[in-house]
């Protein structure tokens, strides 16, 4: 039966139970759902949107697991309706449909599972099902057919044409190329592996796994004893490897957005997960390439080269923010910080050809590490387990790898929405903990582990057992919707799940883990020894039965055939004397424009291991292209990671967009300490192309590979990773084909020696200072393929490259040198804009001071190529001490370089002289037109006029801070020992739920603080194994517990109200007197919600969403009122940085603000500063008695200096933030307690 709940929001949520529930189960459901009413009526009329029926949301999901973790069973769905007033209401068709009434038929699918189908018309089914298999692959099929002496299943071809597709097979790149009537020596797979054989440097694993890892340094791990029930975290050391990985998603993207992006990134974070035999995703990167958006602004005009299409699902505009919205709530829900990313928009239409990112590009990315011990994968056994861990199986992606190996648009779109994504990244979390707790144990028990993504169970188990074979019980799948056939079940893509194979021996002890975690296990079958693989149903049927080598086949080898086109693309035109007009016009392209609109959105603290992010300076502005991760929490080792790409440029001269996309990726990444220099640098590739869409296509992509490959050997560095998507066409019903440019994105990644010397892009107003650049191109300045040209309607032939890579690597060695010198004040790479907005960003960060430039020593007249020209080079800052011997060091390393200006403190401008010529850009101007399309985009993704407040307020709110002028920055201040390995007696325990992400720096702080921390998830104090009884301080971790379905923390608080021992064990804790408590961000909520902070109140205070409805990520300035709690008394009158990373943290608090204990207010008002609208500007809470404080910022991320992305010059050789001094008077405070 299905149950209609009305909330007072006035929606219905409906809920299925298979019986008529008692009145306790109905009020426990009224108060989990906010205060909602059952209505007593079998059907509601009126207009809804809701979710479309077949689809399980994963809001559902977890709605679910909450009402069985509150000890209510019997309920299988629960859906929410949003009543409207007209059929015509906006709604998204890809995943809701609009209902005329509610009723029990609501959740009925009338569909029978489909039985086997043994396929006697090979050719006809692949068109129908739109396999994409090739003549030769259809060949193939039918020598099996004749091997095996059947027709195929619709399980075996399905699942050939899926892992065999050129999605997952990457065909083109290990074909034969034949160009203009020759045979290519070598293929374009071969090509990026020489690469690595003549570079190896540190690589330990290349082309052969899911990720590449490469030799890292010894470094701390940090983890509980015994993560099958409640510990002591330990620290120990460990012998890492570092992982790099990008990956794109780009037609799921194109077709539905927010999942198709989202689950991009979950499959990434999984490829991180599975590498070798496990490890751990750390920190990620996003790209998003679309057709232009439109957005309101005369100065526009580039965006109406191309008439608008009749967009095939989504338009650009929509593309963008949706596609981001789904990237970062993956990674903010699941707990990866995006630290580094770009955006191009680009339409062109000249020569015969239509361009444009219509097929869009999304490519997610990242960095993690390992131990060395687990880089390499085992050789599977027979008689090993396979268990899959994760989620249900749903008919998601169907074909989803083979339709994206095809032009969009060539299929019915039935075929291609059934490649719609579901993302649940608290599921995937959950897998990720228990990943996570076997790779730190004293031995890891994986043989083997894979991620599932396209193709599913069959493509990843197959992998996982190899050529020992293996045998699956579908019965022991789990089933999330009934009406799925044996090929959806064998091949669906659910995500967030891994398949595992586990040695005997050790499968009770990872079930204990599994079941701590909440990550649903599955003990599906075993390996078999004997070479075949099958899937086995109940009846003893197989409707998958191959050997192993029949599956992988020997499919022929691709071959492309192409001749070169010389396509020529007009030279922009232009005038000195326009040049404001210029400089406007290219500040808002999406590629240069602020990227406040993505930032303000994703966590870039969690894990608190961020040492550089995108936002730099007072008032926190998107200016870095260089991300940095501490590898622990010593904060010195850590992996740097930067982007590049050039597809325009690459029209012109595909040889010259990957030489630019390599550079721009180095010289962006340049700006840390690598421990290696250059040699120390590995990269990812990921190729987008429209091959075969038109003739020279594919000989330019063949030319792009080949630069590629010379100029990183030349530079003696590897390509051990990355992905092809080869099918970048989209194809209109009008017969209309728009091509997208082919493009390489590069992403660089390689180790750090000492996180706390990147350098920023920040100027520092110091007039004893000077700025020179320095050039890495060795090439004239030239303006095709420039911002420049784009922003007049150009691509342009005269497209520059680097003309000796020689130079480029001493160029690059030449900086990090200066860099460990500790010369660079400041420096920024000069890519999309030219030299004008480097100048121009690295001053928009500041309030005061501009620059004087003087162009005289950049050879070539024409100061508008020397402005806008984007070769490849950087500007630094170097104190005038220095000059001398920097110049030295310069000249007798052979590198070129001009010194251009300095410094005015006092003048908010940057005047440019060129011989004659002299210009004034005035400075706060231009920052407004560079924020205008980060403006235009958030008002289409901020509600309540926010975005307007944060274009208004976000220069004017610069960061102030006050420290006790006690506090001396060491940890001796505070008697702290870093190298602690022995307990003190002094005892804390953080509490987790499933989706908590801030454990393990919270856990961190307190040890460092001189705690000994037990880890405590909620199913140890559910069960009775965890009573807290010899703990005197509980944390209640951040994070997204639930994925805050039906509101933050609600379902947290009904694990502890509805069980009893749970329940038994907080009572007892908080009747105490030697107790203290701490919520942060989701903690808060629960603490909150429970009542914990203020029983005393009437009105109860309430944790509402954001006034922005959107979740708010910053690093904003805190003032500490006077106040007697045990953790900040000590800090009164303080005003310090601290991250924030929330979607709920509006305080409302109903009484008096007289009648609270604030103890941390945002020191300004209004938004952006105050980022969530909370009363009186709290950001947090406490007891009277000054024991117990809620507040949703993280301190627990801003203990270190090199965790704050603001902190002030003067004090960087700070060892911790004021902020350690709050977990240090908490253990004193106890110490007293326990005497």
């Amino acid at each position: 039966m299905i149950l209609f709940f009305k909330t007072p929001q006035e929606t219905i949520i409906a809920t299925e139970m298979d019986h008529q529930p008692s009145q306790e189960e109905t009020s426990k459901l009224c108060w989990l759902f906010g205060g909602a009413e059952c209505i007593d009526t079998r059907q509601l009329d009126g207009i809804y949107v809701g979710p479309r029926r077949e689809m399980v949301t994963p809001w559902s999901t977890n709605a679910v697991e909450i009402t069985e973790n509150m000890n209510l069973s019997g309920i299988t769905r629960i859906e929410e309706y949003f009543p409207v007033s007209s059929k015509d209401a906006t709604h998204d068709p890809m995943l809701q449909r609009m209902y005329e009434g509610l009723d029990q038929n609501l959740f009925t699918v009338n569909r029978e599972p489909e039985p086997i189908k043994h396929v006697e018309n090979l050719e006809q089914y692949n068109e129908d099902e739109g396999l994409a298999l090739s003549p030769e692959e259809m060949a193939y099929l039918h020598t099996i057919e004749k091997q095996n002496g059947r027709p195929l299943t619709d399980s075996e071809i399905f699942g050939f044409a899926q892992i065999n597709s050129e999605h997952c097979r990457h065909k083109i790149f290990s074909g034969t190329f034949i160009i203009d009537g020759e045979e290519k020596e070598s293929s374009l797979f071969a090509m990026i592996k020489r690469t690595t054989q003549e570079n190896p440097g540190k690589i330990l694993s290349a082309y052969k796994d899911n990720v590449a890892f490469a030799q890292g340094p010894v470094i701390e791990q940090f983890a509980p004893a015994d993560q099958s029930t409640s510990d002591y975290f330990q620290v120990e050391d460990i012998e890492s490897v570092i992982s790099l990985k990008a990956e794109t998603h780009n037609f799921p993207t194109t077709v539905e957005p927010f999942n198709g992006a989202a689950t991009g990134t979950g499959g990434e974070i999984r490829d991180r997960m599975g590498g070798g035999v496990g490890s751990w995703p750390l920190a990620g990167t996003a790209v998003y390439m679309t057709a232009y958006p439109r957005l309101e602004g005369e100065s526009r005009t580039w965006e109406d080269i191309l008439p608008v299409r009749k967009w095939l699902y989504q338009t650009p505009e929509q593309i963008l923010i949706k596609a981001s919205n789904g990237a970062s709530d993956f990674g903010n829900k699941f707990g990866q910080p995006l630290i580094c990313g770009s955006v191009l928009t680009f339409e062109h239409q000249e020569d015969g050809q239509k361009l444009a990112y219509d097929k869009v590009i999304m490519l997610a990315g990242g960095v993690g590490y390992g131990k060395k011990r687990d880089c390499l994968k085992k050789e599977p056994q027979k008689g090993n387990k396979v268990v899959v861990v994760g989620g249900d199986n749903y008919r998601i992606g169907l074909g989803g790898g083979s339709v994206s190996s095809v032009d969009t648009g060539r299929y019915t779109s039935g075929i291609e929405l059934n490649a719609i994504q579901r993302a649940n990244p608290e599921m995937q979390k959950r897998a990720y903990n228990l990943v996570r707790a076997l790779v730190e144990e004293k031995e890891n028990p994986v043989v083997s582990i894979h991620d599932h993504g396209s193709a599913g169970h069959l493509n990843c188990l197959s992998e996982l057992v190899e050529d020992c074979g293996g045998e699956i019980d579908m019965t022991k799948l789990p089933i999330g919707d009934r009406t799925l056939s044996a090929k959806e079940i064998i091949a669906n893509e659910s995500q967030e799940r891994m398949g595992l194979l586990i040695d005997e021996r050790h499968l009770d002890h990872v079930k204990a883990i599994a079941e701590r975690e909440r990550a649903p296990l599955y003990l599906v079958g075993e390996t078999t020894g004997d070479a075949h693989f099958s899937f086995v149903q109940a009846d003893g049927v197989k409707p998958f039965d191959l050997d192993v080598a029949q599956m992988f086949g020997h499919s022929p080898k691709t071959i492309m055939t192409d001749e070169t086109v010389t396509r020529h693309y007009e030279d922009v035109t232009y005038s000195a004397d326009q040049i404001d007009t210029y400089i406007n016009k290219v500040l808002q392209l999406e590629a240069v424009a602020c990227k406040d609109w993505l930032t303000n959105k994703v966590d870039r603290s969690v894990t608190g291991k961020i040492a550089r992010q995108q936002c730099q300076g007072e008032i926190q502005l998107p200016l870095s292209d260089c991300g940095v991760v501490a590898l622990d929490y010593r904060g010195k080792r850590g992996i740097a990671t930067a982007l590049g790409h050039a597809p325009q440029a690459g029209l012109a001269s595909p040889e010259a967009g990957s030489v630019l996309s390599v550079a721009e990726s180095l010289t962006n990444i340049v700006w840390a300490p690598l421990e290696d220099g250059l040699e120390g640098v590995s990269l990812s590739a990921n190729w987008m192309w429209p091959c075969r869409a038109q003739k020279g296509e594919d000989a330019r992509l063949y030319a792009a590979v080949e630069a590629l490959s010379d100029f990183c050997c030349s530079l003696h560095i590897n390509v051990p990773t990355g992905k092809d998507s080869l099918s970048l066409t989209q194809k209109y019903p009008n017969g209309e084909k728009i091509i997208s440019p082919g493009t390489v994105i590069v992403s660089a990644g390689g180790e750090v020696k000492d996180v706390r010397n990147v350098v920023s892009p920040v100027l520092v107003n110091s007039k004893n200072s000077s700025l020179y650049y320095i050039d890495f191109s060795f090439d004239d300045q030239r303006l095709g393929g420039s911002a420049f040209a784009q922003s007049l309607g150009k691509v342009g032939s005269d497209v520059p490259t680097v003309k000796n890579p020689e130079y480029f690597a001493d160029c690059f060695e030449a900086i990090q040198t200066l860099i460990n010198k500790g010369w660079v004040m400041a420096g920024h790479d000069i890519s999309a804009g030219g030299l004008i907005t480097t100048l121009l960003e690295m001053t928009f960060a500041n309030q005061q001071g501009g620059i004087h430039v003087n162009l005289y020593d950049m050879s070539g007249e024409d100061v508008v190529k020397n402005l806008f020209a984007e070769n490849p080079g950087v500007v630094i800052q170097v104190s005038d001490l220095h000059k001398h011997a920097l110049r030295e060091y310069l000249e007798s390393e052979g590198i070129g370089y001009a010194k251009i200006g300095y410094p005015t403190p006092k003048e908010r401008k940057i005047v440019v002289k060129k011989n004659e010529w002299q210009h004034e850009f005035d400075i706060d101007a231009l920052r407004e037109a560079w924020y205008q399309t980060s403006y235009e985009l958030d008002k289409r993704q901020s509600m309540n006029g926010m975005a307007d407040q944060r274009h208004r307020n976000y220069k004017d709110q610069p960061l102030q801070l006050r420290f006790n002028d006690a506090f001396t920055g060491k940890l001796s201040q505070y008697q702290l020992n870093a190298d602690r390995r022995t307990p003190s007696g002094i005892r804390a325990a953080i509490i987790r739920e499933k989706g908590t992400n801030g454990e393990r720096e919270m856990a961190y702080a307190l040890y460092l603080a001189g705690f000994d921390v037990k880890d405590v998830m909620m199913t140890d104090l559910i069960s009775g194994r965890e009573r807290l009884e010899d703990i005197n301080l509980i944390v209640f971790c951040g994070g997204f517990s639930n994925s805050d379905v039906l509101g933050s923390a609600k379902g947290w608080a009904g694990a502890f109200l509805y069980n009893p021992k749970a329940k038994e064990t907080l009572d007892r804790f908080y009747a105490r007197k030697d107790t203290l408590s701490l919520g942060i961000c989701n903690g808060c909520q629960l603490m909150v919600e429970l009542n914990l902070i203020n029983p005393e109140h009437q009105q109860r205070t309430r944790m509402l969403h954001n006034d922005s409805h959107k979740f708010e990520s910053a690093f904003l300035g805190l003032t500490i009122p006077e106040n007697n709690s045990v953790m900040l008394g000590s800090l009164s009158g303080s005003k310090l940085g601290i991250w924030v990373a929330h979607g709920e943290g509006k305080f409302s608090l109903p009484e008096g603000e007289e009648n609270y204990n604030i103890i941390a207010k945002y020191s300004y008002n209004s938004y952006p500063g105050n980022p969530n609208g909370s009363d009186y500007s709290v950001a947090g809470i406490c007891s009277k008695d000054g024991r117990h404080l809620a507040m949703m910022p993280h301190l627990e991320r801003s203990i270190f200096p090199w965790q704050n992305a603001y902190y002030p010059h003067r004090r960087h050789m700070d060892e911790v933030t004021p902020w350690i001094e709050a977990f240090v008077n908490a253990r004193e405070w106890v110490e007293k307690q326990v005497k």
